[in-house]
């Protein structure tokens, strides 16, 4: 870099630092760290251990924040005093080395930024995300154990917790359903970026012509809930069924009906969970399934009516399909939201989605 591109690069950096500070309230954030401190502090803290447990990450979020935007502002100032430095007395090396942490800097301060974007109201909870592969039988079921794997893999890179709720293998290959509890701060934030349709084309395995084929997988992604809801669910309404637990291949990993599938009647909404051998812990995590599914439908049900009031047309179907993955005749991975895309197809189905999900967050601010 020239001298003046350095100049550049550094003025746009403080710049952006000074938007975050001018929208984080450091001030306030500071002071209700050291409020939570206090609280943390009394004897009879623990008495309650799930309100303790929310005090807890409430202020290991809000110290990460800040502690995170003072490292990079502190970063900024030395980047600075060097900067100084070589326009007074020029050295390669130095300036060389000022380069390669200019990058890194704006690399953590995208990252910073992309955190910033993830501020809705239940962003920061775990997430539980389902895959129900379309018509086309083992072709999409096949598909759907892909991205099964992919999303494994990216919630794995991110250090999240990835749990099978549920498991419903294909006749002959792939998956007809699955659920996945997936938690880690901010995972509904991150994943409710990958709800919608997607979409493969690719030579298949299954056709022994060598035939292309498209196939289609639905991704549903909702917020896991404790007691942050008050959704009243009433006992008469639930029809709760129990069976033996199965795991991928249709093995059994039970031989008790340990199993739990609870319908919700007044909305046909069903859920199912076998991620545990006891009946009773099965049940209590299929009500946190419905509760979160049933806020999800209500949310939705909203949007779609002020659509309606707006004169929105949306599209409902396979046809509207979020991103769309190419094997052939080229290799590209495409959002039809943001037109995000990439050639990297393998990279992707290992997991790289953040350049996707970053897209879409920013997207939702403009």
């Amino acid at each position: 870099m020239e001298i003046a591109e350095i100049r550049n690069e550094l003025e746009k950096t403080a710049k952006r630092l000074a938007d975050f500070r001018g929208s984080l309230d450091l001030e306030e954030k500071e002071a209700r760290i050291m409020e939570l401190d206090e609280i943390m502090s009394e004897p009879e803290f623990w008495n309650d251990q799930q309100k303790a447990q929310t005090i807890i990450n409430e202020a290991n979020a809000l110290k990460e924040q800040v502690g995170e935007f003072n490292s990079l502002n502190e970063s900024y100032e030395n980047l600075e005093l060097t900067f100084e430095l070589i326009k007074e007395e020029p050295d390669e090396e130095l300036q060389a080395d000022l380069e390669t942490e200019l990058i890194e800097l704006s690399e953590r301060v995208n990252a910073f930024e992309l955190q910033l974007l993830l501020s809705e109201e239940y962003d920061k909870n775990n997430a539980i995300l389902e895959l129900h592969p379309g018509a086309g039988g083992t072709e999409s079921q096949d598909w759907a154990s892909m991205l099964l794997r992919m999303y494994t893999r990216w919630a794995e890179k991110k250090g999240f917790k990835v749990e099978t709720l549920d498991y419903l293998p294909g006749d002959e290959a792939g998956v007809k359903s699955v659920t996945l509890g997936i938690r880690g701060h901010n995972a509904y934030g991150y994943l409710k970026a990958e709800k919608g349709v997607h979409r493969l084309v690719r030579i298949s395995p299954f056709d022994s012509s060598g035939r292309r084929h498209t196939s289609f997988v639905s991704c549903e992604v909702m917020p896991e809930f404790n007691d942050e809801i008050n959704i009243e669910i009433r006992t008469e309404d639930l029809k709760i069924d129990t069976y033996r637990a199965s795991g991928a291949g249709g093995q059994h990993i039970n031989t008790t009906d340990s199993a739990v599938r609870i319908t919700h009647i007044p909305t046909n909404v069903v859920v199912t969970c076998q991620s545990e051998r006891s009946q009773i812990k099965n049940r209590e995590a299929a009500m946190k399934m419905l509760k979160s599914k049933l806020y999800q439908r209500e949310i939705e049900q909203q949007e779609a009516e002020l659509a309606e009031i707006r004169g929105e047309q949306k599209e409902i179907g396979w046809g509207s399909q979020i991103r769309s993955y190419v094997f052939h005749p080229y290799s590209m991975v495409k959002d039809h939201r943001t037109n995000a895309e990439t050639g990297n197809i393998g990279a992707v189905m290992d997991g790289d989605l953040d350049m996707f999900i970053d897209a879409y967050l920013r997207s939702r601010l403009s």
